[in-house]
């Protein structure tokens, strides 16, 4: 396994000055390619700021994020955001799913917007519900489906283009016990798979299942160790 992130002395600051906050306060670690990483914190605690920063949806106030050996913390918004539909595939608490249109077109969606043609990405999205258990789903909208199932449908959305990085937001959060677990199940098998997993929780047996656990706290890495097998 090579590195795949590596983040020094980075700070996120908001309102710079007198009542200045600071999100992110001077994190340094690396993640290693295959890695199936928790990121866990209480509400407020820095980890959605750090996710963001991640995701390359934000990028720091100070300090360096390498992702692949690349600089991606100087980047622009359309170098972050091709960085972001090339390899990274997210997935939300909130499923983020279009209720209008079905789960096949909703995990085509990233696949038009990353130019792949329509034959192409008609494959790419059925082997994606199928490998998350809907190949018999495909064809139903977003309120014909469970809870489970819509979140299911967001993981094949996050993984149809083989992304090297998954990284989940809080992705058990709206589900039941039984969802919770198929849905762990997936992404421990994705990990299996060799992608690199990075969930961000606060729920504390969410972040057991994963291999590494690293806890934020004001803005600080608190903790950052190793489950037991």
């Amino acid at each position: 396994m090579g590195e795949l992130i590596k983040i020094e002395d980075v700070y996120k600051i908001y309102n710079p000055g007198e009542n200045e906050v600071h999100a992110l306060d001077g994190i340094s670690l690396t993640i290693e390619e295959g890695e199936f990483v928790a990121i866990i914190g209480h509400s407020g605690s820095g980890k959605s700021t750090f996710m963001n920063m991640l995701g390359c949806l934000d990028v720091p106030t100070s300090g360096k994020y390498y992702l692949q050996g690349k600089d991606v913390s100087a980047l622009n918004d359309n170098q972050l955001s091709d960085i972001r539909n090339r390899q990274i595939g997210f997935i939300f608490q909130g499923f983020n799913l279009i209720s209008n249109i079905d789960a096949l077109g909703n995990v085509e969606l990233p696949l038009i917007y990353r130019g792949v043609d329509r034959k192409t990405r008609r494959e790419m999205a059925r082997e994606a519900l199928e490998m998350v258990g809907l190949g018999e789903r495909m064809h139903h909208k977003p309120a014909e489906m469970s809870g489970g199932q819509q979140q299911r449908t967001a993981v094949a959305r996050a993984i149809a283009a083989k992304p090297s990085i998954i990284l989940a937001d809080e992705p058990t959060g709206n589900l039941d016990s039984n969802s919770t677990k198929e849905i762990m199940g997936i992404l421990l098998k994705l990990h299996l798979s060799g992608r690199t997993v990075i969930v961000i929780t606060h729920d504390p047996e969410i972040a057991e299942q994963a291999k590494r656990v690293i806890r934020i706290s004001d803005g600080k890495i608190e903790a950052d160790y190793r489950n037991k097998e």
